[in-house]
């Protein structure tokens, strides 16, 4: 018996090797440990540390050259974002008796829940945390959201269950996970009570609630007038109901449960239908806003905003020439193209401002980092998975990446620019709209009642490296055991690299050297499985590999 199992095992090998060209080598690490360590030098700086949470400065090269994916890219700006958000997403990890969490201001708001939790960008810190090494800070994050945080879980919007199942497409845990799979149904099944008539298919909310106050949709519903919160079937909550509801259904196949998997599965296909078929306005070639009390005839509102590329977020819409049309906008100067960032309404729109009157937060012009995150994941999602595409290419998208990059930029007082990530920016001067105006609210300085100093400082309410590791990059793991490859970087690239992503138990390195010359590690695309070559490809393309 141990000499057939030896010719099994002896086989195997040699099949592995000849499939994936497996080549074992003693390091294949080509990035420097001082790239990290010089960020990190200078970000630490140039930093006024106001507000220290589990990880402070002193820590956080220790904490991130243990965790964190290392990349060398030509762009030297995108790579430069890259280490500067893994070095503030640090700051907001913050233990507590239930575990860890990840906040989304430093310094304690007014409006926050449970040690000072916003679950609005949770989904954002979930597939931008997932990437760490150690599992635990995102898998106790998580915990929290669905066994701790009470009725937090439901304060904003939020596709908590798709963000798990990102999670798990990294670190697998089926014990976990399944453990997981009723909470997610309350979840989902409460918010059928507080979201949804019960004559429709599509979910109600407020535009405050999705985390977008003042929205123009919502100043048009109210007859012209602004108000902070308007009810309305928007494009958000449905298309993040419907991302829930193929992740519960995902989960119960893995569960075994085929019953509630189906269940689930129904449910998404209503609301894609229903989506499709009430929120496509015809007239603009654009997702936009019904109203909550929509009837039979009720048109969708005439007003493009960002929330209309949502949909593909989720890979949602048909693959079909009309809906593809949208995207024209993405590039349009009239839509939401502005020199510094994308902006969450079209320009064109006579209800379209920036404003530095009122509340400090709106959703009627700005740049918001928030929903330009939602926007890349779409667009790489639709140049990646969509066939019908005649509006945007690969340049486009990394285009759209780098100016996101540039945001991260402050004068400071000392009149130099340093890294920075804050709240709402003007797309047209760079300037940090929340920041300039609470910096001297109503002529008092910083007020403690809208958060204190330095509110937005370091604002965790977006995210930037998952970007750049599963969309620019390409590298797309499945919770299957398997591992996709599908970069969207541009043509001129002749080189990159990525080190110590963590999969499932492995860690993959991947390497880009066009002529071989620069890391003197081979030709060609190459893809590392704890350190031994398993696919070498020589040209830039998809590459799928089951473990």
């Amino acid at each position: 018996m141990k000499k057939i199992n030896f010719i099994i095992a002896f086989f195997f090998i040699v099949f592995l090797s000849c499939d994936f060209g497996v080549k074992e080598n003693k390091s294949v690490k080509v990035i420097k440990s001082d790239k990290l360590k010089n960020y990190i030098y200078r970000f630490n700086k140039n930093d006024n540390e106001i507000y220290k949470q589990f990880i402070t400065n002193e820590e956080a090269l220790l904490f991130l050259s243990e965790n964190i994916p290392m990349i060398d890219l030509p762009d030297k700006e995108i790579e430069e974002t890259y280490y500067f958000r893994w070095w503030t997403y640090r700051k907001h990890i913050k233990n507590t008796a239930d575990g860890f969490v990840i906040t989304e201001f430093l310094p304690d708001v007014s409006w926050s829940k449970k040690y000072n939790t916003i679950n609005c960008p949770a989904a954002h810190h979930i597939y931008e945390g997932r990437w760490i090494r150690n599992p635990k800070y995102i898998s106790e994050y998580i915990n929290f959201w669905l066994y701790k945080s009470g009725d937090g879980i439901r304060q904003y919007s939020f596709w908590i269950a798709n963000a798990i199942l990102a999670f798990n497409d990294l670190h697998r845990n089926d014990s976990i996970l399944s453990n997981q799979l009723e909470p997610l149904i309350k979840n989902y099944n409460e918010w059928i009570k507080i979201r949804k008539e019960n004559d429709k298919r599509l979910f109600w909310q407020w535009d405050a609630s999705d985390g977008m106050e003042l929205t123009v949709s919502g100043k048009i519903l109210n007859e012209g007038i602004e108000k902070f919160s308007v009810e309305a079937t928007r494009p958000t909550i449905n298309s993040y109901m419907y991302g829930d509801a193929k992740a519960i259904s995902k989960i119960s196949y893995l569960n075994n449960d085929v019953k509630k998997a189906k269940e689930f599965e129904n449910k998404a296909n209503k609301i894609k239908e229903e989506l499709q078929k009430r929120l496509w306005n015809k007239d603009l070639n654009f997702f936009t806003v019904l109203p909550k009390n929509y009837k039979k005839n009720t048109k969708p509102l005439n007003v493009r905003e960002l929330i209309g590329y949502i949909p593909w977020y989720f890979n949602l819409p048909d693959d079909i020439e009309e809906y593809s049309i949208a995207w024209k906008k993405i590039k349009d100067s009239t839509g939401f193209a502005a020199p510094l960032g994308l902006t969450v309404t079209e320009q064109s729109h006579p209800f379209f401002k920036i404003s530095y009157e009122g509340h400090e937060c709106q959703w009627n012009g700005p740049s918001w980092p928030f929903a330009t995150t939602q926007t890349l994941k779409a667009l790489a999602n639709f140049l990646t998975n969509y066939s019908n595409n005649k509006t945007v290419t690969k340049n486009d998208y990394y285009n759209l990446l780098s100016q996101y990059a540039k945001q991260h930029k402050l004068k400071n007082d000392k009149d130099e620019i340093v890294n920075w990530i804050d709240e709402n920016l003007n797309p047209y001067t760079e300037d940090w709209i929340s920041r300039t105006r609470l910096k001297n609210w109503k002529g008092k300085g910083w007020s403690e009642d809208k958060g204190g100093i330095e509110r937005g400082k370091d604002y965790n309410h977006s995210g930037f490296c998952d970007l750049i590791l599963s969309d620019l990059i390409g590298i797309k793991p499945n919770i299957n055991n398997s591992i996709e490859i599908n970069p969207l970087i541009p043509d001129d690239w002749e080189w990159f690299a990525v080190e110590n992503i963590h999969f499932q138990g492995k860690e993959i390195d991947l390497i880009w050297d066009k002529t071989g010359d620069h890391y003197n590690l081979g030709k060609g695309l190459m893809l590392f499985i704890n350190q031994n070559l398993v696919i070498q490809k020589e040209k830039i393309q998809k590459i799928f590999l089951k473990m």
